[in-house]
């Protein structure tokens, strides 16, 4: 039997596992980041590095969808992808975008929010040669996000190019590859009891990062 609205408005969770004090935050919050993400790691590794994409068009309409995070540093978080899928059009017209982490084992999430480019094509063909044989069948016959008529259709499109190639001939598609979100503002939220949270954002400014806690 289907919950009815009134059901579902029952439900609830309580915030219990910690708290985030000013003193705990890193000065740095790349190092915040990558304290947490150990920590989400640790706990449950195959999810850890999920993240909310949120993208939106020229008229503004938003989009989210989740990808995984690839690898991060002081130049910022990357990602790879169809450049025609429909985030790739949606940052060819708005190139700002916001991630989203949210680990519910730890009661935390982190948001971070920049401007988006293209990485250098050499790191998209390293890591696409990294991927497993798949991987790379499926990027090089797909045209992410445009309709196709039957899952038939791409299973018979990897098999005929898996049968005219050799392993190492799956070259990167020129229309697949990183992209690479450069923070401008993040945001870390721990969950606490009565839904009186923590948050804590990061603002990039002239003097380095600001830190400013906000109300739940």
């Amino acid at each position: 039997m289907e919950k009815s609205n009134a059901d579902i408005s029952t439900l609830r969770r309580e915030y219990a596992v910690g708290g985030l004090d000013r003193d705990a935050l890193a000065a740095d919050p790349l190092e915040q980041f990558k304290h947490w993400l150990e920590q989400a790691i640790a706990q449950y590794a195959d999810e850890a590095t999920a993240m909310t994409l949120a993208t939106a068009n020229k008229e503004g309409m938003p989009a989210a969808r989740i990808v995984l995070l690839k690898r991060y540093d002081a130049e910022g978080f990357t990602w790879f992808t169809d450049y025609r899928s429909e985030k790739g059009q949606n940052l060819a017209e708005n190139a700002q975008a916001e991630l989203l982490f949210y680990w519910p084992g730890l009661e935390r999430q982190v948001r971070i929010r920049g401007r988006v480019q293209k990485v250098e094509r050499a790191l998209s063909e390293q890591y696409f040669n990294e991927r497993p044989l798949g991987s790379r069948l499926s990027a090089a016959i797909s045209c992410q996000s445009s309709p196709v008529d039957s899952r038939q259709t791409l299973e018979t499109a990897v098999a005929n190019l898996q049968q005219s190639l050799d392993e190492q001939a799956v070259a990167c598609p020129p229309t697949w590859g990183g992209y690479l979100l450069k923070p401008e503002r993040y945001e870390f939220w721990q969950g606490r009891p009565s839904r009186l949270h923590d948050r804590f954002i990061y603002q990039a400014t002239a003097e380095g990062w600001q830190i400013t806690r906000l109300q739940p």
